[in-house]
């Protein structure tokens, strides 16, 4: 095995095709498969179940899809490593949909002109999902709402608060005032999936209200739960930043619900040139400064 064959293997297996896979790597497809074939040949086992045009992994191909996120991240640390004060090559970044829309664009703008050399892929996910992405190599680093439901108190990550922020209830525009859960007129709340912080947090607002868990509406995207809050169906819980970023946000009722960290995490122990430039870039956006990474 070597890395190239790994980081082929891993591409076909993310995109599910051969022919993505090769116009992601910039190869030739019959390369593409030529690879995939001679890792297949060497381990004496097959990896993938070809349906159609799809590639699917069979269960050895699976157990390989978690050495091979393991051992390209450690080769990409190392590769930066031995270049110290030159960031580089590729950093993961993972964040919640809020983070990566409302405090990111300048901090990545800001890190992409000062180190063109770094190639930073940014993906999307609740809080949860993210940190599990983490602790499986998958990516590198993570900006999360803290802490993260499900999340084992004792994994092995460091997390370093980031921003701080103001967290809203989002009711119809005609719901009568809210000074408590008491007031509260629904048993609805539209939010994203089960992994994200800011759910968590309003379901055990609304829970107050009854004693029971209300009724979810999961939604994929901020857009889509404040449509259906100001249609009347249900409430939602929104960062402050999502709501300043809208030009014409809908007619709401927004209470001030609570504050939440957003942390930086990273698997215990990593370091590379390029997570610490991103970390300078972070805190250069920020107007206060940063407490040292905790342990868990």
């Amino acid at each position: 095995m070597d890395l190239a064959a790994l980081e082929i293997f891993r591409t076909v297996a993310a995109e599910g095709s051969v022919t993505r896979a090769a116009e992601r790597l910039g190869r030739v497809q019959s390369n593409v498969t030529t690879r995939v074939q001679q890792l297949e040949e060497q381990l004496g086992a097959t990896l993938f179940l070809r349906e159609g045009k799809r590639m699917v992994l069979t269960p050895a191909g699976a157990s390989l899809r978690g050495y091979a996120d393991r051992l390209l991240a450690l080769a990409e640390e190392a590769r930066q490593c031995v270049h110290p004060g030159q960031p580089g090559g590729r950093l993961r970044l993972g964040a919640m949909e809020s983070t990566a829309a409302a405090r990111l664009p300048q901090p990545l703008a800001q890190l992409h002109a000062q180190w063109p050399g770094l190639v930073l892929e940014l993906s999307t996910a609740p809080s949860r999902q993210l940190v599990e992405q983490v602790l499986s190599h998958t990516i590198d680093c993570a900006l999360v709402a803290w802490p993260p439901p499900g999340v084992d108190a004792d994994a092995p990550v460091e997390h370093t608060p980031v921003f701080t922020e103001t967290l809203l209830l989002a009711l119809p525009a005609d719901h009568p005032a809210v000074a408590s859960p008491a007031d509260l007129q629904l048993d609805t709340l539209a939010a994203f999936s089960t992994g994200c912080t800011y759910r968590r947090m309003g379901e055990a607002y609304m829970q107050q209200r009854s004693g029971t868990p209300p009724q979810v509406l999961e939604l994929a995207s901020y857009h889509a739960i404040l449509a259906c809050v100001a249609a009347g169906r249900c409430a939602g819980v929104v960062p402050c930043a999502v709501i300043d970023l809208m030009r014409e946000p809908p007619a709401l009722r927004l209470v001030p619900l609570m504050d939440c960290d957003t942390v930086l995490v990273h698997r215990r122990g990593y370091q590379s040139p390029a997570l610490a430039a991103l970390h300078a870039a972070l805190r250069a956006s920020t107007a206060s400064s940063l407490p040292e990474p905790i342990s868990r």
